[in-house]
């Protein structure tokens, strides 16, 4: 993809960029400072981009009349927080959701904000048949460059198959992928789609699959399309899980494209795949069906100090029975997997 917008060529090339959480306080309102401290600790993590008004920042920030004093507080650390290492090009991507005229209202928005795409979700166009579902993913690029999104339908996502990949990745304003359907599949049904459309140079696959980071990001595709074989690979993570841990996902993410690039790929970066889907098991609640997903992101950054607590905008999501102590478990077992030391560092100066 050619252009001269250095965060778009980050996009292309592939980066880290967390799913941003949502600080709020005892009230379950916005907590402005614990906000953008979160911002600044995914900046100085070295994070190449940041997806705002997503699943992990909760799609009732909606209901709330939040989604564009979000998107403004994230977007305002973006432009005027030094990062450690100094300035760089970010990323900055914006979630769109419901029906058309309401996505097409948030594009709007994100894009008079300074956002560079919005990450499009078809959760609310259940029901409605493929012609339907890319119209309405056609009419929201007019507003906005896209980012498909595979979200899992555990959490209320939609079964696509790979013709309706075929159609989407064949729309011009399309820039990237997120691939997040936890399901093998299903994540081939995309990439059968992007070569069908002839598009695997133009679109840049991320993963979303929180349960697969690891291989996903380094294993080749080959697949066929005629009398070829086309090999894709995913560029980047657009991620829940990096919502903590982003300092050592960007180290890894680092350690994962020297491998790639090197080869062949060492055993012990191999064995970090079910080492970082441990982790997530605790994370995102799979024992309970994921229902304690955002919350236990927050669980975390709250024992890190840079949440007061684990709220969500609604009162019956929180933390399952026993995900606390898997979140302990995980967090012993594993301790190069997380922030606690970067942060401790940190935190005061983010809280500022």
């Amino acid at each position: 993809m050619a252009t001269t917008d250095p965060a778009l060529a980050l996009l292309h090339q592939g980066t880290v960029i967390p799913a941003h959480l949502l600080a709020l306080d005892a009230e379950r309102r916005l907590d402005e400072r614990r906000q953008r401290a979160l911002t600044r600790y995914y900046l100085d993590a070295g994070a190449g981009g940041l997806a705002v008004g997503v699943h992990s920042t909760q799609f009732a920030i909606r209901e709330r009349g939040l989604y564009r004093p979000v998107l403004e507080l994230a977007m305002h650390e973006a432009r005027h927080w030094q990062p450690l290492g100094g300035s760089r090009p970010l990323v900055m991507i914006a979630g769109l959701s419901g029906p058309t005229a309401q996505a097409l209202g948030e594009a709007r928005t994100a894009r008079e904000l300074g956002y560079h795409a919005g990450l499009l979700s078809l959760a609310a166009l259940r029901g409605q048949d493929e012609d339907a579902l890319i119209a309405h993913c056609q009419a929201v690029a007019e507003a906005l460059p896209l980012i498909g999104f595979y979200l899992q339908p555990a959490v209320g996502g939609l079964h696509l198959p790979t013709s309706f990949w075929r159609r989407f990745a064949a729309i011009d304003r399309v820039l990237a992928i997120k691939m997040a359907p936890f399901n093998r599949y299903r994540t081939l049904d995309v990439l059968r789609g992007v070569v069908e459309a002839g598009a695997e140079e133009r679109i840049a696959l991320y993963t979303g699959n929180d349960d697969h980071i690891v291989l996903d990001l380094l294993a080749p595709f080959a697949l066929r399309r005629g009398q070829e074989t086309v090999t894709l690979r995913i560029r980047g993570g657009l991620l829940g899980h990096w919502s903590v841990g982003t300092r050592r996902a960007v180290e890894l993410f680092q350690r994962i494209q020297a491998a790639v690039a090197a080869g062949p790929i060492p055993a012990e970066l191999l064995a970090l795949d079910s080492q970082v889907t441990d982790c997530n098991a605790a994370l995102f609640d799979v024992a309970h069906d994921f229902h304690g997903c955002i919350a236990g992101c927050h669980e975390v950054l709250r024992r890190q100090g840079l949440l007061a607590g684990t709220w969500c905008l609604n009162p019956h999501e929180g933390l399952s029975p026993g995900q606390a102590e898997e979140l302990t478990r995980v967090h012993a077992a594993y301790p190069h997997l997380h922030d606690d030391a970067f942060v401790a560092t940190h935190r005061e100066r983010w809280l500022a």
